[in-house]
């Protein structure tokens, strides 16, 4: 078994190369974007030492049914899967936001609320919740799109005045967000699922708004298991969920927070198989299907050339 952990193509009209934290991006005639899922992980915008087995396979899967899904409520980036791990669609002009939409209190929303704060990214918040309640609203805390580093929290009127997005392009951005949130809702609430809270990312391209990268996936979203959600919280008991957290929460206990000067604990291949395991998991009961697991045995020629196939369509 291998595991992607980057990629290094030269593909015909190939114009630039860029490696996110988790994708690889290669832009086409700056028409098409083709994005490589790989097996990397980043946990407190840190990519973690080791890959994991099948989670680039997870997270283009998941990512392309929801947007498959959702391109009623806005149009999406996406043109073609020609591989498990690939991605293919237009060459968007990125928003230098994510609309993170928050239905519960959790991750850093909690932990934020925890340090004694009622207003996070400019939207206040009532006192008396616990960690996991289900806020009176779902709400929108955006932050900044770093290149490298940590992404910022940033308020609604920060982005607007200080002009990385219009007003009147912001809040058509809030409304896809939101849109996209409700139907994640009631997609996930069909598997017995909670969307506790996801990000978006927007760009354009021909003067047109459309949804870009991933959606609904474990490393841009938060599940928690529906059944058993109240009990569990009023018993102060902590909730069944789906998602990164669990590594996020693994390496705090580690002492490592992505801050300067920590080291990222050691990675065992059982604890790397776990966390596999999962996101398979998660993939099955977000999606209902069955996963099967791709053959990764020369892997990396194997992407190469079906992409070489596609452009050569």
């Amino acid at each position: 078994m291998q595991v992607l952990t980057s990629s290094s193509f030269q593909l015909p009209d190939q114009k630039w190369f860029y490696k996110g934290k988790v994708r690889d991006v290669y832009n086409i005639k700056n028409e098409k974007l083709i994005m490589v899922a790989t097996d990397r992980i980043s946990a407190f915008d840190v990519v973690l030492p080791k890959g994991i087995p099948y989670k680039g396979q997870v997270l283009n899967q998941i990512a392309s049914y929801f947007l498959n899904a959702t391109r009623d409520i806005v149009p999406n980036w996406l043109l073609d899967v020609p591989h498990p791990m690939v991605s293919i669609g237009l060459n968007c002009t990125p928003y230098k936001v994510e609309m993170v939409v928050r239905g519960y209190l959790a991750g850093h929303a909690a932990r934020e609320y925890k340090l004694g704060k009622r207003k996070l990214c400019g939207v206040s918040l009532p006192d008396g919740l616990k960690e996991n309640d289900k806020l009176p609203n779902p709400i929108i805390t955006p932050t900044t799109k770093a290149a490298e580093g940590h992404d910022q929290d940033i308020s609604r009127e920060e982005i607007i005045s200080q002009g990385i997005v219009s007003e009147k392009e912001y809040e058509q951005l809030e409304n896809y967000a939101l849109a996209l949130y409700n139907r994640g809702t009631a997609m996930s609430a069909e598997k017995g699922l909670i969307l506790v809270d996801t990000k978006y990312e927007f760009g354009k391209y021909q003067d047109k708004i459309y949804l870009i990268d991933e959606i609904h996936t474990p490393d841009s979203s938060r599940y928690f298991i529906a059944e058993g959600y109240e009990a569990r919280q009023t018993a102060g008991n902590k909730q069944k969920q789906l998602s990164k957290e669990f590594v996020r929460e693994w390496l705090i206990s580690h002492n490592f927070q992505g801050l300067e000067g920590q080291q990222v604990p050691e990675m065992t291949d059982v604890w790397i198989n776990e966390i596999s395991d999962r996101y398979i998991e998660l993939f099955e009961k977000v999606t209902g299907q069955t996963f099967v697991k791709h053959n990764t045995q020369n892997i990396g020629q194997e992407i190469e050339e079906a992409i070489i196939s596609y452009l050569k369509k």
